[in-house]
């Protein structure tokens, strides 16, 4: 638990608004850090269950490139790196207790290995291949069989039309001034050509278990357009993948000995899947714009392109959704909540704002002081819900999760519902289905004259039927404009006496209606009633008139019918309407 943080700078405690769903720990403006998400992860380091924060700080660019650990807020440790570092992951590398990670951190062509914060491992990729044409020049230019006018103008012809690039030798030999040419072949003619490849983004892979504990290979990706993987203990390669374009993100996920994804985004601005036992890509997802973040969230892939969009894609390269975002992506990351079964994609946007999507619904918002250029969630220190943010300035921003925030899967960005976003559940095609639409396919014209036929013999005796119910005032409702009515009925009673409440009304605007009457028809031989006709008070528009009788049902073999009820108008034999009530069955003859 992190209480309250304290440092020189700021002193922030925990009280926050009501309506935050954030606590904020900590935040030191002057931290200088300067790094990514690629270079900062959460490690238990020591096995005593308290995580650490280690960060790959790429200081001004060209010096003072160090790999941090923060406890808490204060800083634990601190070992400088000879180069800039391109990612940093924790890793278990051996069965061997105490189980405590190793941290890996990738800088030029090597990996820094380092065990209980200190120096345990450099690997070191493999040379490429050396273009031969070059290598003949050099030789040449080694035994003063050429000068340096002539092995430049060779040079640059190799460089045109060579598959194999030149090494770094010749391309910084084609850059210099021609006083400086002699001097440079004098001091390099001697040494050997090498062609040294650079590490662009790293990874971890499980070895052979998914479990949190198991030990993982680490994923590698190189200039050189390859993807390896390296055995942990031996740190071996022990597979290699080609693509076509320098990959600078990765996100892998699986297991080594089982089957495992490797989703890679290139320098080309295309995504690519690499999958086991295939040193080619097997799935790729064309962009239609750069993407500058990448993370993976269960079964589907979030990409953060430089559009200021956020798109989603299956595992195979399926688009499923696209959000558009007010600023452009600065840093992408999960949040992973796995005790709560919750996970969503945090994306820093250049705005000073931290958005929590879950699919494509904006669910939350968190203000920071400045642009944030690096994101990791997770467990810090014994705070499982964590959220560390550095800053362009050199800030670094802490956050925990309350344990009562709850976040609602409702879009809070204005726009369609949500409803809208959900996939429809489509079943597979079937062969009648198959069949069906064959059919309608060949005899489309036919069945469209069929059903417009159907369709207006339909509207016909439709049209019919409500005429002569108008005609015959069979409706409850009169078509009279001279007495506009409406009647409804209500039976109550379980029988065999039931109470007929007729509810009649005038809708008319301003006049009123009276010499009406009420007449009954019905089987006498059912029923009976006391008084079958009566006449109706002066109907006031507007006011509902409610009018009782009594009904005695006389079968006792368990039978209903129906109840006529018209209302009529001295001097017209026509009734002005007409309601049907259909009689419940009488229960008191029938328990008799």
């Amino acid at each position: 638990m992190l209480p309250c943080f304290k440092t020189n700078n700021v002193t922030l405690s925990l009280n926050s608004s009501e309506t935050s769903k954030w606590l904020d720990a900590h935040y030191d403006p002057v931290a200088n850090l300067y790094t990514f998400s690629s270079c900062i992860a959460l490690a238990d380091l020591h096995g005593d269950g308290e995580n650490k924060l280690v960060v790959g700080d790429l200081g001004t660019g060209s010096c003072n490139m160090k790999l941090k650990v923060y406890r808490g807020t204060g800083l634990m440790s601190e070992n400088t790196l000879l180069d800039l570092p391109t990612g940093l992951v924790s890793f278990l590398m051996d069965q061997h207790e105490p189980r405590t990670p190793a941290i890996a951190v990738a800088s030029g062509p090597f990996i820094y290995v380092y065990k209980n914060l200190r120096p345990y491992f450099k690997f070191t990729l493999p040379p490429l291949e050396v273009n031969a044409l070059e290598q003949d020049v050099w030789n040449q230019a080694r035994e003063d069989m050429i000068d340096p006018l002539s092995l430049k103008e060779m040079l640059e012809g190799i460089r045109d039309k060579a598959d194999v690039p030149l090494s770094v030798r010749s391309l910084r030999f084609l850059m210099l001034d021609p006083q400086d040419t002699e001097a440079f072949v004098n001091l390099h003619k001697a040494q050997p050509i090498r062609r040294q490849t650079v590490i662009t983004c790293i990874g971890t892979l499980k070895k052979n278990m998914a479990d949190e504990d198991a030990v993982s290979c680490l994923v590698i990706g190189t200039e050189s357009k390859d993807v390896y993987i390296l055995d942990p203990e031996a740190f071996t390669i022990l597979s290699k993948m080609s693509l076509p374009s320098p990959p600078t993100q990765m996100d892998v996920t699986g297991q080594f000995d089982v089957e495992f994804r490797i989703t890679v985004a290139c320098r080309n601005g295309n995504i690519y899947i690499l999958r086991r036992d295939s040193p080619k890509p097997k799935y790729c997802i064309e962009l239609s714009s750069h993407p500058v973040g990448l993370v993976r969230m269960g079964k589907s892939v979030v990409v953060g392109c430089a559009q200021e969009t956020l798109q989603g894609f299956t595992q195979k390269g399926k688009k499923l959704w696209t959000a558009c975002l007010p600023a452009p992506v600065t840093t992408m990351g999960v949040m992973d909540l796995p005790t709560r079964g919750f996970q969503a994609v945090l994306v820093g946007l250049a705005n000073c704002e931290v958005h929590l999507y879950r699919d494509k619904n904006l669910i939350s918002t968190i203000k920071t002081p400045d642009v944030v250029t690096s994101i990791c969630f997770g467990r810090y220190g014994r705070e499982d819900g964590t959220l560390i943010m550095t800053t362009k300035g050199g800030g670094l921003i802490v956050k925990i999760l309350k344990r009562t925030a709850v976040f609602d899967d409702r879009d809070s960005a204005p726009g369609p519902p949500l409803a809208q976003s959900i996939r429809l559940n489509i079943p597979k095609k079937t062969k009648l289905y198959v069949d069906q639409t064959m059919r309608e396919r060949e005899n489309a014209v036919a069945m469209h004259r069929a059903f417009q036929m159907d369709l207006s013999r339909l509207r016909l005796a439709a049209a019919r039927a409500y005429v002569k119910a108008l005609e015959s005032s069979l409706t409850p409702m009169s078509s009279s404009l001279s007495e506009p009515l409406k009647m409804n009925a209500v039976v109550q009673g379980l029988g065999p006496s039931f109470k007929l409440t007729l509810n009649i009304q005038n809708t008319a605007a301003c006049r009123p209606v009276m010499n009406l009457a009420i007449s009954f028809l019905y089987d006498e031989s059912l029923y009976s009633m006391k008084t079958a006709f009566f006449k109706i008070p002066l109907l006031v528009p507007g006011l509902n008139y409610p009018i009782d009788t009594f009904v005695e049902c006389l079968s006792d073999k368990g039978i209903s019918d129906i109840i006529k009820v018209f209302v009529l108008r001295e001097g017209k034999s026509a009734p002005l309407l007409t309601a049907h009530i259909n009689m419940p069955v009488s229960e008191g003859l029938v328990l008799n």
